[in-house]
């Protein structure tokens, strides 16, 4: 069995469904805050990071450049390609913002290098979950989440003919 194989169910996420629930995460960790500033994980982090960067009116915004996914496959080693150079004391007073928190892999990695900083996601998955300190919806481990910037419109076929083609 692939790795892909374990996907069951397909979430598209619109950009409006996006943004509300960016904002729903703000309104969260206003009280958690305040943030000295974002550290967004790439690629799947920017576009949270900078909606919640507005919310919370913060602009100093760097990133941890990660790389675990090829494709719809996930991989099981986390490749850091940049570290979040402007962070000092191990996080503390910062905002770690990602996308997902499928399963934990790369959260984990990210925690060791700021563990004092707060770990916050707008979609987390059970195996995920306890490496985040804040999210927002909770999906099972066997959906793939389509985030919009990974969509593009096209015709679909009615769900019970794509679940007899997966048969």
């Amino acid at each position: 069995m692939s790795e892909t194989d374990a996907y069951t169910k397909m979430f598209p996420v619109s950009w409006e469904e996006l943004q509300r629930h960016c904002k729903a995460l703000a309104w969260r960790l206003i009280e958690k805050g305040p943030f000295q500033g974002i550290v967004a994980i790439t690629r799947g982090g920017l576009v949270p990071a900078a909606i919640v960067a507005r919310e919370l009116d913060l602009r100093l915004i760097d990133t941890i450049c990660c790389s675990t996914y090829e494709g719809l496959v996930r991989g099981s080693k986390v490749n850091v390609l940049k570290n979040a150079d402007t962070v000092t004391n191990s996080g503390e007073g910062w905002l770690i913002i990602d996308d997902l928190v499928d399963t934990g892999v790369t959260a984990r990695v990210v925690r060791e290098l700021l563990p004092k900083a707060h770990f916050a996601t707008i979609y987390a998955k059970p195996s995920g979950r306890p490496q985040v300190d804040t999210f927002i919806t909770e999906v099972s481990q066997d959906t793939w989440i389509l985030f919009p910037w990974d969509q593009e419109p096209t015709m679909s076929k009615p769900l019970v003919e794509r679940l007899q083609a997966r048969k």
